[in-house]
């Protein structure tokens, strides 16, 4: 090896900045070589390689300086003649610049002037060439040995500074007043704690009695504690005792700030001489001398345990009351309702759209929120109602001796009137409702659980019917609960029982009147209610932990059924499908997405992934790198209901979409082909500007085909053409367009002849 490919080859391992590296055990000395000679230098390169160091070379004073500008070297082997420079002037660089590297000189200048000026230059060592290999060698490791050592020296007065630092400042800032007092109770000696903490100086303390420190309704404590005498193992006791401050300078025995204090005293003993004559030595007896105490300042820590007992009690966020506190209240508030034959009412409220607002905004402007609407609930209430925070943007209240149920009713509404007014986030105009449930005390239930189960059921039944708005408890809401946990279970069974079915709508270019491609929709083929929508059960997955094996079951489904669409000529055609924000989070869904597309020989240009505008502001950076990874497989992204979520245009630049889905709402308030619809126009030319491909959904009259398909949307899926059907049917038109026998879809088609197509 040549010192240029030397040269090569250790710059790649050596990278790191030019300072101070310690050499430790298991640290690998840099060393730079420089000499203008390339035999010599390769030389000295293939001396010192075996070794375990670090090797850089330089051919010139320019390479040398700049190598020293780069990194750390522990020692330089340097020849003092060089092309450029002389190495006396590299050590002048080295000394100016204060880089700390031993350098041994290499020359074979036979002047003692040139050693002389090494050495003053403060070389380690001068060998004149030629040099024996031995003596080199044994140069090079006494160099780095002296660095070891001082290192190491270096280390340990740098342990011992540390460690006298460490205990001057455990001395001098002592947490504790360490005193003693005489057999009368006479402070005899205290430290200078005792002026920091309780502003009264050593000298205003000798001589007095304990009891001028002593709040006046713990003297009888500490008088107990100071005057028993105790004798051998029992000599030491603890008691928590009040102390007097000082304040402003003057003496304030009552109205001064008083500080907790924990006394830990022990009695101090001395021999008594005469009856050391009598006793063994195994009982002598012991007179009284005095008492030494350490007094430490527990004040924080009481005020912590004052914090900690109201935090265990009171949501930190809202500062509510918290489920704990609320039981123990509506337990109270049932004994009173059961002894006064009076009744009581119990509220569930769940925040709706809360989700959204935290997702999109963050969780900061979800907790500002949350603030806000505790402040607004807690001003609907009377005096000695409860309201409480139960977790998340849920909250139950109990309203004690209610009238009637209208009293109740009338705090519901209230509380919806107060919840639609906006929320102002930092300049964020925010709107939400909430959805309440009403349990009466006894008719609803009679135990705490009860009550608060059967609020949670009405709740429920107010989501369900559409949510922002109130219903008392019946007992025919139980039998619907009931219903959607057999719901649950049911659709349990049937990922089981393989009752899930892919349907298909096709999407249409209506420029050809050819079918394009189509999404992919979930039917559950329920045995006793039939044909399900996605929208009748994924709601319950998603709730229940489902939506995952789901989500598997779609993905071999979908490539299942796209071989039967190619070989039907189907090739060309994309296949969109919709992706749970739950199965992109889940980290393996790109090895599950690449996997399937392997195992069943799909390319991936034919799938495209639709994602809502929410799973791009819920974890921004992931989804980001979730999405990229698609693309590169060969996957397209679309959005799918583009406008009605968080609509930010920064995400179109930052995300790798091909996509935007115009959604069905604004597609419905087309009703005049002439008219004008800005969401519309703004969402085609948003797509137009950035280039990318747009699909109009929830197509249902001709009125609408032509509006959009004249302001540059071509391709589109509706009721006007098709409806969500079964692969065995979409396989049939498949085959019908490849033979030329299906009419091509087209805007000008009767809607007779499209409803028989469908």
């Amino acid at each position: 090896m040549n010192a240029t490919s030397a040269n090569a080859q250790t710059l790649h391992l050596a990278t790191d900045a030019p300072h101070a590296v310690p050499l430790t055990s298991d640290y690998c000395p840099r060393l730079l070589l420089v000499d203008d000679e390339p035999r010599l230098l390769s030389s000295l390169y293939e001396l010192l390689r075996d070794r375990d160091y670090t090797l850089v070379t330089a051919t010139c004073g320019s390479e040398a300086l700049a190598q020293l500008n780069r990194l750390h070297f522990d020692l330089v082997l340097l020849d003092l003649r060089l092309p450029d420079m002389s190495g006396h002037e590299i050590m002048d660089f080295m000394n100016g610049k204060g880089i700390d590297a031993d350098v041994i000189v290499m020359s074979g200048d036979v002047g003692i002037e040139a050693a002389i000026g090494a050495l003053k230059r403060g070389a380690y060592d001068y060998l004149r060439k030629p040099y024996s290999r031995e003596e080199l060698l044994k140069t090079v490791e006494n160099a780095l040995q002296k660095r070891r050592l001082a290192v190491d020296n270096q280390q340990i007065a740098q342990r011992l500074e540390n460690s006298e630092r460490m205990y001057r400042y455990l001395v001098d800032s002592s947490p504790d007043i360490i005193y003693t007092l005489n057999h009368e109770g006479h402070i005899t000696f205290v430290n200078d704690r005792a002026y920091q903490l309780l502003g009264f100086t050593r000298d205003e303390l000798i001589g007095r009695h304990y009891s001028v420190l002593v709040h006046d309704e713990d003297q009888e404590r500490a008088r107990y504690v100071f005057t028993e005498r105790r004798t051998d193992e029992r000599a030491s006791r603890n008691v928590e005792l009040r102390l007097r401050c000082k304040g402003n300078g003057i003496e304030r025995t009552f109205s001064n700030t008083l500080m907790t204090i924990p006394l830990n005293a022990i009695g101090m003993h001395v021999p008594d001489i005469d009856q050391m004559r009598e006793q063994t030595r195994d009982h002598i007896r012991h007179q009284h001398f005095g008492i030494y105490g350490v007094a430490r300042d527990i004040t924080d820590r009481k005020r912590a345990e004052e914090v900690i007992s109201y935090q265990a009690y009171h949501d930190i966020l809202t500062d509510l009351p918290n489920r704990m506190l609320f039981k123990d209240r509506l337990g109270l508030a049932v004994i009173q309702a059961k002894r006064k034959l009076t009744e009581l009412a119990v509220m569930f409220v769940d925040l709706d759209r809360f989700k959204l607002v935290n997702d999109t905004l963050g969780h900061v402007k979800g907790d500002e929120l949350l603030q806000q609407a505790a402040l607004r609930l807690k001003e609907c209430l009377r005096k000695g109602d409860t309201l409480a925070r139960q977790g998340g943007d849920e909250f139950t209240i109990v309203l004690p001796e209610l009238r009637d149920r209208q009293d109740a009713k009338v705090i519901a509404e209230k509380f919806l009137e107060t919840l639609q007014k906006p929320f102002d986030l930092d300049g964020h105009q925010v709107h939400i409702s909430a959805s309440i449930g009403i349990a009466i005390y006894p008719s609803d239930g009679e135990t705490i659980d009860e009550l608060l189960r059967h609020a949670d059921i009405a709740m429920y039944q107010v989501k369900a019917l559409g949510k922002n708005g109130h219903s008392f408890y019946h007992n025919s809401m139980l039998d619907m609960s009931h219903q959607k946990i057999a719901l649950e279970q049911a659709l349990r069974r049937a990922l089981e029982n393989n009752e899930l079915e892919m349907y298909y709508q096709p999407q249409i270019d209506v420029n050809t009147g050819r079918i394009t491609g189509a999404e992919g929709l979930m039917r559950w083929n329920h045995p006793q209610r039939g044909l399900l929508s996605a929208g009748e059960f994924l709601p319950f997955a998603e709730e229940n932990g489902l939506m995952l094996p789901i989500s598997d079951w779609m993905l071999g489904a979908l490539c299942r059924d796209l071989l039967q669409w190619n070989a039907a000529g189907g090739e060309h055609m994309r296949l969109s499908l919709n992706l749970s924000p739950q199965y992109l989070d889940r980290g393996d869904f790109f090895e599950k997405m690449r996997g399937a597309l392997t195992r069943y020989g799909i390319s991936p240009a034919q799938i495209e992934v639709e994602i809502t505008e929410n799973i791009c502001i819920r974890n921004p950076l992931y989804a980001i790198e979730q999405l990229n990874k698609l693309c590169q497989l060969g996957v397209s992204v679309a959005i799918d209901d583009f406008g009605t979520g968080y609509s930010s245009l920064s995400y179109l630049h930052r995300f790798p979409i091909h996509t935007l889905k115009i959604d069905q709402s604004f597609v419905k308030e087309i009703h005049d082909e002439h008219g004008h619809y800005p969401v519309i126009l703004a969402i085609i030319s948003i797509a137009r500007g950035l280039g990318l491909h747009l699909v109009a959904e929830g197509v249902e009259t001709a009125t609408q085909a032509r509006y959009l398909q004249a302001n540059g949307c071509t391709t589109m899926q509706g009721y006007l053409y098709y409806r969500p059907i079964s692969l065995t049917d979409f396989i049939t038109v498949l085959q019908k367009q490849e033979a030329g026998d299906l009419a091509p879809q087209v805007l000008h088609a009767a809607p007779s002849m499209v409803a028989i197509q469908a």
